[in-house]
């Protein structure tokens, strides 16, 4: 005996196979005449094979092969639907790289928004010279932990108080004793001291190594200078400037800060405050000048610590020296 299966064949889909772009657009979107709606999946083949991308979304029903098609025929309406309607951070992601290829920059910027993607956030923001939003990306890198967005996002605005601040919440305290250094002097001590406080539960010789400038003067020629030149800068660097003036501006590696700040006199509210003894946040404080006898005997002190220093003693185990600037 034989069992018989019976199937239902349609005429008409026997031709798709044979379909050349000389087929007109609407016989290939509905091969059919609209009784093949349960057959998107059969049909579909045949009209990518013949080069209609546009007829193979419309017969389509796969989300993923919609969202596929749509992006390739550049469809930002229909993919922004089906992103939508997924969730995914991958398809917000492919989503905002086609939105920035047409120049959409408000739609590609709510696409990284819902991707998560602060580094494409921080790059499209310092590319379209965008400071309201390099700020707000800031605040909101630093609230979600994202560190070194953070960072950067803080430091190409000059807001270095707030580099400075960041560095220390995060326990990055010998990144942020440097970049007091270089960039904000009258902050040194503040973090020479935490630092060594730090460093104390680690290694109490090593602690003890780490000098600070407003202690040894002399080991850290033109500190007051840097003093000055602090508090010029952040009188005469107040404002930001447009992107379009980045031509005219002198790169800081031909600049020379000390030259550029001679004859400058701090402002009254910075000599006050001097005088009042208030810590150094947003002003530097001069340091008084040492007497050439007490600067022998800071530098006697010195060198007796670091001749008494054993570095066998010192524990680097902990130390990582390609871990990253700051963690995430």
């Amino acid at each position: 005996m034989y069992s018989a299966l019976p199937w239902m064949f349609h005429i008409p889909l026997s031709f798709l196979p044979t379909t050349s772009p000389g087929f007109s657009a609407p016989y290939l979107e509905d091969p059919l005449g609209g009784q093949g709606h349960n057959l998107d999946g059969a049909i579909l083949p045949f009209p990518l094979r013949a080069g209609f991308k546009q007829q193979a979304l419309t017969v389509s029903t796969d989300p993923e092969h919609r969202f596929e098609l749509a992006l390739q025929l550049g469809e930002l309406n229909i993919a922004y639907q089906l992103a939508v309607e997924a969730e995914s951070e991958q398809k917000w992601k492919q989503l905002a790289e086609l939105a920035i290829s047409k120049c959409q920059f408000g739609l590609a910027q709510e696409c990284l928004h819902h991707a998560q993607d602060y580094g494409g956030l921080l790059l499209l923001a310092t590319a379209s010279g965008n400071a309201s939003m390099v700020n707000k990306l800031a605040e909101g890198a630093e609230r979600d932990g994202k560190n070194n967005v953070a960072f950067m996002s803080y430091f190409l605005q000059g807001k270095l108080d707030a580099c400075l601040e960041l560095l220390i919440r995060t326990g990055r305290l010998p990144e942020a004793a440097f970049l007091a250094r270089t960039y904000l002097p009258s902050q040194v001590s503040r973090v020479v001291k935490l630092w060594r406080e730090n460093l104390s539960k680690v290694n109490q010789k090593a602690a003890e190594s780490l000098a600070d400038p407003t202690e040894y003067e002399n080991l850290f020629p033109g500190l007051k200078e840097a003093f000055v030149v602090e508090e010029w800068v952040k009188e005469t660097h107040a404002d930001l400037w447009p992107a379009k003036q980045y031509p005219l501006v002198t790169p800081n590696e031909e600049r020379n800060v000390m030259e550029e700040a001679k004859g400058f006199q701090p402002s009254r509210a910075a000599a006050q405050q001097e005088l009042d003894g208030k810590p150094a946040s947003s002003t530097p404080v001069t340091v008084a000048s040492h007497t050439a006898n007490k600067e022998e005997k800071s530098l006697l002190e010195l060198e007796a610590e670091l001749d008494n220093l054993e570095l066998e003693d010192i524990d680097t185990t902990d130390i990582n020296l390609d871990e990253d600037v700051l963690d995430d």
